[in-house]
């Protein structure tokens, strides 16, 4: 009968293996694959923020920060309020958003979300609900967490 494994490969699966399957068993490590969202609990000023994260392969693929209104119409959408907001504040919903979320998505939950000027509420949302959202992800849990974010 022929040996199928070596003596040199039987040496490193002895070594390795067993530091293969405790790797796998430290619960909280790391982000588990799935989709996640972290919504406000709350409206403020008829808006409810809302981020939802995809992960694959224990890293963040996809962020989407946005909110709502009660009818579930999206704020990045509404014409009228970003060319009040940009003339007010000096930015709007569709820019802050997606520069909220490309952070998030480039530091992978890791590190400081820079804020913008003129959208310092938004800021504070932000960082409540990814927080949050960062935490399903590392239990596993994908049903909607609740934020109390504040304003």
């Amino acid at each position: 009968m022929k040996r199928i494994i070596g003596k040199g490969m039987l040496l490193l699966l002895t070594m390795f293996l067993p530091a293969m399957l405790l790797t796998g068993c430290g619960e909280g490590e790391g982000l588990r694959d799935g989709y996640y969202t972290a919504q406000a609990s709350d409206y403020n000023y008829g808006w409810k923020e809302y981020i939802t994260i995809m992960v694959k392969g224990g890293g963040i693929v996809s962020v989407e920060y946005n909110a709502e209104n009660a009818s579930g119409f999206i704020k990045s959408w509404d014409n009228a309020y970003m060319q009040t907001m940009l003339h007010s504040n000096g930015t709007y919903p569709n820019e802050y958003t997606r520069y909220y979320a490309g952070q998030l998505l480039e530091n992978q939950g890791e590190g400081k979300i820079d804020g913008i000027t003129g959208a310092t509420s938004s800021h504070n949302s932000f960082e409540k609900l990814a927080a949050a959202v960062l935490e399903q992800a590392r239990k596993g849990d994908s049903g909607i967490v609740y934020v109390n974010t504040g304003h």
